[in-house]
């Protein structure tokens, strides 16, 4: 990985805007990027970018023209072999969360594209398991219903096709069901992930974690008292003990951002030893409760990234606030803030990096972040605080079950009742904004995205660990360097 340098200035030290080497080069690569949405293939769209040298560029123009490279010449892979679905992201053109059908105004045309392509993946052998398809061709049916003119015509045609699949659809998800489909989940891994890596390994490695992080949680259990039955179910005993549950009120709710703000003003201490100078917005974060709308609406937890002249925050969703045990806090605390999403993205953000950039390195924020949880633990930060320990590591196999139940289904065939069974073993409760169904389902249509971000924790961490090895200015050269011009593929940190 190339040298970064950062600058200090008025006792504040902040990573700075490398200047641009080229400029009038890195304007043209960027409007070259800008305009490869007007193109069909991803061989055209590369053979857009030939021209550019990478020593031409600037920091972080070189880094948008070689993970964008990287990526579209995955995408002429899976396009040659596997011209179905929606690129890069789903082998289902329509599905319970994705297609015109969820759309205000879909216009007849682009329903009956769906159509067409649903009726030409089957053809190839694809089609949405038999539960997915169902719950899709009434959402469908309901849109008709709401529409009027051509669209409603054409999601009624489009109801109809789903209905002709349903005899010969999968009564269980997973791509190695359909013909190649293991070599398709391989090629959306490395599209995800950033690297290539045989579905057998990301397997091997994600199981070598859980096994570590379960034999962890149990001795962690054991101090506590939970000593009968698995460790998913001791966890979910855990989860039960009023001593740690807020009050579903104002004053719970209060207070749970209360202590999760004085979880997060103990963080900033320990940042100069492990990351060295960072943007001072960085550390203008908090946590915010939502609007009482926004609770009652049961939103999800969101954030807004800090910027120089604005503060950032974590909201994180406290409707079913009894759920939320205390001790579960902290480790969403270096997540979501410090130093988890709040530094990344931002230095991000000041990098400027193309919306194919994000496109193209799609695991490595959320590797980052569940990086950080782990950094955070082995650097001792839940020290003396086995609840603290406990709800960092039920994060960590939720993150990791997570990824097993990708290879799991897509690779080794699972059934949902085989999977379902596995996960509530390894984790016993659900991560609270991820009811287990929910998520099962949304892996199987997704493929290899959480696997991808599962590889990418792993992979930063054996990475950290060597640099830690080191010594602290090692690992916080690591770190520097990793951050530097945000995000990028796996195999360009390697």
């Amino acid at each position: 990985m190339r040298r970064r340098q950062f600058l200090a200035a008025a006792s504040i030290a902040a990573l700075p805007r490398v200047a641009l080497a080229a400029p009038n080069r890195d304007a043209e690569l960027r409007a070259a990027l800008d305009g490869l949405a007007s193109l069909d293939t991803p061989t055209a769209r590369l053979a857009r970018l030939k021209g550019f040298d990478t020593a031409s560029l600037s920091p972080s123009p070189r880094i948008d023209l070689e993970t964008v490279r990287a990526g579209l010449a995955v995408d002429a892979r899976l396009v040659a072999r596997f011209p179905i679905g929606k690129l890069g992201r789903s082998p289902y053109a329509v599905s319970p969360n994705a297609g015109a059908w969820r759309e205000k105004d879909a216009n007849a045309p682009r329903i009956d594209a769906e159509t067409d392509q649903l009726r030409a993946d089957a053809a190839r052998g694809v089609i949405l398991p038999s539960p997915l398809l169902e719950r899709t061709r009434k959402g469908v049916a309901e849109a008709a219903a709401r529409a009027s003119g051509p669209s409603a015509d054409a999601f009624h045609r489009q109801a109809a096709s789903l209905a002709d699949l349903a005899p010969r659809a999968p009564a269980e998800p997973g791509v190695s069901r359909f013909p190649g489909g293991a070599d398709y989940f391989a090629l959306l891994l490395e599209r995800h992930f950033g690297a290539a890596i045989a579905p057998a390994e990301a397997e091997r490695q994600m199981l070598a974690a859980a096994r570590s992080l379960t034999a962890r949680a149990d001795t962690v259990l054991k101090r506590l008292g939970y000593t009968k039955g698995s460790v998913g179910a001791r966890i979910r005993a855990a989860f039960r003990d009023p001593h740690f549950l807020y009050s579903d009120d104002d004053t719970g709710r209060d207070r749970a951002l209360a202590d999760m703000n004085s979880c997060l003003a103990r963080v900033p201490s320990r940042l100069p030893a492990l990351f060295g100078p960072l943007p001072p917005e960085c550390r203008n974060v908090s946590a915010v409760r939502m609007t009482r709308q926004e609770e009652a609406e049961g939103k999800q937890g969101y954030r807004t990234v800090p910027t120089p002249s604005t503060p950032g925050a974590y909201y994180p969703d406290l409707k079913r606030i009894r759920e939320r045990p205390s001790w579960t806090l902290p480790a969403v605390v270096h997540h979501e803030l410090l130093p988890g999403h709040m530094i990344q993205l931002p230095i991000e953000a000041a990098a400027d990096p193309h919306p194919l950039r994000l496109e193209y390195a799609p695991a490595f924020a959320e590797g980052w972040a569940i990086y950080t949880e782990q950094l955070m633990a082995a650097e001792g930060a839940f020290a003396g605080d086995d609840h603290g320990l406990l709800g960092h590591l039920h994060w960590m196999l939720f993150r990791i079950g997570r990824g097993l139940v990708d290879t799991g289904v897509h690779i080794r065939q699972h059934s949902l009742a085989q999977t379902s069974e596995k996960l509530a073993t390894l984790q016993g409760e659900a991560a609270y904004f991820a009811p287990m169904a929910q998520d099962i389902e949304r892996i199987c249509i997704e493929p290899a995205m959480r696997a991808a971000e599962a590889l990418t924790w792993l992979g930063l961490a054996r990475l950290g660990a060597d640099a830690r090895h080191k010594g602290l200015e090692t690992l916080r050269k690591f770190h520097r360097e990793t951050l530097a011009n945000g995000r990028r593929r796996f195999a360009m940190l390697s």
